[in-house]
């Protein structure tokens, strides 16, 4: 699960984050899922800080606040994403089970979409190694000084 993290985290500093929520719009797992957030965040700070730092002990302290701040509104959209696209008890069922299957990649890429300002199913036919592949490296080597 960490490496579809990692392109989300990537790809999220890339867009800014500018994009309106869509109206509100409560499943019936979404207080589950908003149960969830807090872990889900923390995970996204660690999976953002180890990807940039690279195992760099001081940068990795630096990027504990961006990381975090980052984290937010990356929770906000998967949990959304989740919850809109009908597929919350698949995604729920893949977390318990410790995998990143089908459910959980249509959801990163609804919310890849979203936050370009895309259509949300545009990445559907898109494997979501070929979108790392296209936008992982490039972040990074961008982030890098």
């Amino acid at each position: 699960m960490a490496k579809p993290l990692r392109l989300l985290m990537l790809l999220t500093a890339a867009s800014a984050m500018v994009i309106p929520p869509p109206p509100a719009r409560a499943g019936m797992l979404r207080p589950l899922l908003m149960l969830l957030r807090p872990q889900l965040e923390n995970q996204l700070t660690r999976v953002c800080v180890e990807t940039i730092a690279d195992g760099q002990a001081d940068l990795q302290r630096n990027l504990q606040d961006p990381c975090r701040k980052l984290a937010v509104p990356t929770s906000k959209c998967l949990i959304e994403e989740t919850d809109n696209s009908g597929r919350s008890l698949g995604v729920l069922t893949e977390m318990l089970s410790g995998r990143f299957g089908d459910d959980s990649e249509e959801v990163v890429k609804r919310c890849l979409a979203r936050m370009f300002g895309l259509p949300t199913d545009s990445l559907r036919e898109i494997p979501l190694r070929e979108l790392g592949r296209r936008f992982g490296r490039r972040s990074l080597q961008e982030l890098s000084p």
